[in-house]
């Protein structure tokens, strides 16, 4: 299962970095064009709406076939209402995950994106929050020793 760390709500930064418009090659390099196109914010990137905006830390293995793997940070906004094939966090009688939410009619499932894991039927009685739609997600690349 995927559980998450909720790591706290996002502000605005106001810092803008470099942005360049020519893309890197992830094959065989291509010759490279060193001007410097824009100024980007990761607050326009990401869209950060502030206060709305949080960020949790993915747990668990069970949505790698969306992209999200273990250790990831999530990018949610409170703002969204979730809809059918959504990402979403979500509370489940008082336990939350990362899963992809599914509605069909008066049906409420809430699915994994790895096929060891069943999908979660919401049933008569329980108590399901949905606490934000996951827009992006942060992978780090190099370790933080």
């Amino acid at each position: 299962m995927s559980a998450i760390t909720i790591l706290g709500p996002v502000g605005s930064s106001l810092i803008e970095l470099p942005f360049f418009s020519s893309r890197v090659s992830a094959g065989f390099p291509s010759p490279a064009q060193d001007h410097m196109e824009q100024t980007l914010s990761l607050d326009e990137l990401l869209d950060i709406d502030a206060p709305h905006t949080y960020l949790v830390r993915a747990d668990g293995d069970s949505m790698i076939g969306a992209g999200i793997l273990h250790g990831d940070v999530l990018v949610v906004s409170r703002a969204l209402t979730g809809r059918h094939g959504d990402v979403v966090i979500a509370a489940i009688n008082g336990e939350t995950f990362v899963k992809r939410l599914s509605i069909r009619g008066e049906e409420v499932v809430l699915c994994s994106e790895n096929p060891k894991y069943s999908p979660r039927y919401i049933l008569e009685g329980d108590d399901l929050v949905i606490w934000g739609v996951v827009t992006d997600s942060i992978r780090r690349h190099r370790s933080h020793g």
